[in-house]
């Protein structure tokens, strides 16, 4: 290719890290192993379009360049780039080539059904989401007798969450319940039991879970005739977040490419974040030593998202990590105004003088929409919500329920997955206890029948429901055969379910105008997709975040203020940020303090918070927090000490400021306006 004009917006170290190995002409590029770290702002995902954009142009076929993301939203968005830079330097289309592009678990579910017949897997299997996968945990806790002991038995969700972390890292059952969940210990032969049961349970109706997607693709891969089918389908595996990854997905990509070869990864260690998830730092800090000779590095250090000042203060904190990728982050807009340290009485204070800020702000130009309030824990926002409502300041907070919890779209997916998968017990039961008078009991009878017929469908006829479901049974056994024949299309099998089920949904929940919306919605998503396996496959790999019937009133303002968890605005960005409870216990977590990782694990959250502000950032540290559980008026309290994060050195990058009314001589500027001093030794004098 004669001409490299596609790089010319990129900066020297992006542009090596894009063009990184050797172009073989005829046959595309030769190179080993690459790590990319990427500063926070520094365009990691520009110069990974990039890659894959001069891997195409130097002949690479993009069917065979696969790239792993962690949310469907960025692998689309690296497709669309990499295409439009193919499309601006060789007038070429390959928008619809880049075809293996996607989350690793949306990957993992394609291949699975792929080599199913080599797994010994249906490849039809059924993709359960985390309320179900919970909710066949809590029917096998009741089966079990596991709900009824005397002592306290962790629930659905915590069951959920130690098998899910013992997967992902690949460590002993007992070792994740010593470490993650310790009050949990004495339960680890119950556990067992447990997990063994799901599993079983699972394998037996055809359904595979999230981690599944992993496990069974880390199993895969362990096998060297699969590992070598499966690698041999890609030239280049490029991966986004890397340091995200946790233990099965680091050991997926060294199977897939053994020796490195065309292996690159981008991601930032300082940004390491979710070790809660299973994430281990340890992927990304040991990479270039997995291989041999050892990976090349390339390390992004120019950051086009915060001033100099911002990013001073942000080095300052990431310099007294223990173990990291040294880097600078330098400023490419240069100057700006130092972030300030605001030292408050207590939370009410600090919500005041939070909203303060806002308002002044947007006076000056700065939309609410550009301001994000971080903080630690959820609950460390709860007294500037109230004080956010007091003076009229729209906010949204993010976190809530996800789409998929909403009852009445479990219901209609129910339907479609167990037309989908007729041993789908979770689907069946969820869909047979619709009707009217058909409770637990006759819907296990039900499907206890179905399973006696060899789980035909067709068997229901015989069945013979009560009373109250009588007049429905012939419905819903039509509906299921329908959606079931697979010389029905899928086009239009979303609203036949639709209309099955409107009486029900009219009976059974209020604001049925509300959830129709949400019906519609999912019935205009369903055209979006190929298949239904396909559709309800990514439904639970990426669910939507949010449903109508849990939100709030309509939003009428013009503008709303964003209050976040510092896990959830990463990838995120504002004008001006404020950091609330800069104080030890709150920022660090009191939960890290025993802990050396934990301890710098917060300190790469603390990190990840200071480079979310583009031009203003503000850090409160309130000194009294009030016991809780005392009469509303009562002023026992503890004083928070100073964040261990502010140390000397960190805080000669900050402004300190204390409100008025902390400041010195507040009181004796009062009382200086009061006129002539009162000689109150004179009067007690006299008394005597």
């Amino acid at each position: 290719m004669s001409s490299e004009s596609h790089l010319s917006r990129l900066n020297e170290p992006q542009r090596r890290a894009a063009t990184f190995g050797e172009p073989e002409p005829g046959r595309g590029v030769r190179c080993g192993p690459l790590l990319i770290v990427a500063g926070a702002g520094t365009g990691k995902t520009n110069t990974l379009a990039h890659r894959v954009a001069h891997l195409v142009l130097h002949g690479v076929a993009p069917e065979r360049i696969l790239m792993l993301t962690f949310t469907r939203r960025a692998a689309a968005e690296m497709r669309r780039r990499a295409a439009d830079i193919v499309r601006g330097a060789s007038g070429g289309a390959v928008h619809e080539r880049l075809t293996w592009s996607g989350t690793f678990h949306a990957i993992g579910n394609r291949l699975l059904r792929h080599y199913a017949a080599a797994l010994g897997l249906d490849p039809q299997f059924t993709v359960l989401d985390r309320a179900d996968a919970a909710d066949l945990l809590d029917a096998l806790r009741q089966e079990l007798g596991l709900a009824q002991k005397e002592q306290r038995f962790p629930r659905k969700e915590t069951c959920l969450q130690i098998y899910s972390h013992r997967v992902n890292t690949q460590r002993a059952l007992r070792a994740t319940l010593e470490e993650q969940f310790p009050w949990c210990a004495h339960w680890t032969q119950e556990l067992t039991g447990l997990f063994r049961a799901y599993v079983e349970r699972k394998q037996r109706e055809r359904l595979l879970d999230y981690d599944d997607l992993l496990l069974y693709w880390h199993v895969m891969m362990s096998e060297e005739r699969l590992a070598s089918l499966v690698g041999g389908q890609f030239d280049h595996v490029l991966v986004d977040e890397y340091q995200d990854t946790n233990t099965l997905q680091a050991e997926i990509l060294h199977a897939l490419k053994p020796a490195g070869a065309g292996l690159a990864v981008v991601g930032d260690d300082a940004q390491a974040i979710y070790s809660f998830r299973a994430a281990s730092v340890e992927n990304i800090l040991a990479f270039p030593q997995r291989f041999t000779p050892p990976a090349a590095v390339i390390t992004l250090e120019q950051n086009y998202r915060s001033t100099q000042p911002i990013l001073d203060l942000s080095n300052a904190v990431m310099a007294e990590a223990s173990r990291q990728f040294r880097k600078d982050l330098r400023a490419v807009r240069g100057g700006g105004v130092r972030p300030r340290l605001c030292t408050v009485l207590d939370l009410r204070q600090q919500a005041e003088c939070v909203c303060t800020e806002v308002l002044r702000r947007r006076e000056a130009n700065v939309p609410l929409r550009q301001q994000g309030v971080l903080f630690r824990s959820s609950s460390h926002s709860d007294v500037l919500e109230i004080e956010l409502g007091r003076r009229g300041i729209p906010f949204v907070k993010y976190g809530g329920l996800r789409f998929l919890e909403a009852g009445h779209v479990k219901d209609l997916l129910g339907v479609l997955r167990w037309a989908d998968n007729p041993r789908n017990a979770l689907a069946a039961l969820r869909t047979v206890q619709l009707l009217p008078g058909m409770g637990p009991v006759n819907a296990r009878r039900a499907l206890e029948h179905l399973e006696r017929a060899g789980g035909a469908l067709g068997a229901l006829s015989a069945f013979v429901p009560p009373p109250a479901a009588a007049e429905h049974w012939a419905g819903l056994l039509a509906l299921l055969l329908e959606l079931a024949d697979p010389r029905c299309p899928w086009s239009g099998q979303v609203q036949r379910a639709r209309s099955w089920y409107q009486p029900h949904l009219e009976r059974l929940y209020e604001q049925v105008h509300t959830r129709n919306g949400d019906l519609e919605q999912l019935e205009v998503l369903s055209g979006q997709y190929p298949s239904r396996e396909r559709f309800l496959s990514e439904l639970a790999l990426d669910p939507p975040s949010a449903a109508s019937d849990l939100a709030g009133p309509p939003a009428l303002d013009e503008d709303y203020l964003v209050l976040s968890t510092v896990h959830s605005a990463k990838g995120m960005e504002w004008d001006t940020v404020y950091l609330l409870n800069v104080v030890d216990g709150s920022f660090p977590s009191e939960f890290a303090a025993g802990s050396t990782e934990q301890l710098e694990e917060e300190r790469r959250l603390f990190y990840v918070a200071l480079t979310r502000a583009r031009n203003d950032l503000l850090l409160y540290a309130p000194l009294k927090f009030y016991v809780t559980g005392q009469h509303r008026y009562g002023d026992a309290h503890v004083y928070g000490g100073r964040s261990r994060f502010l140390s000397a050195a960190v805080l000669a990058h900050l402004d300190s400021e204390t409100p008025a009314a902390l400041g010195p001589g507040t009181a004796e500027a009062a009382a200086a306006g009061l006129g002539p001093a009162l000689d109150v030794g004179a009067r007690l004098r006299q008394m005597w």
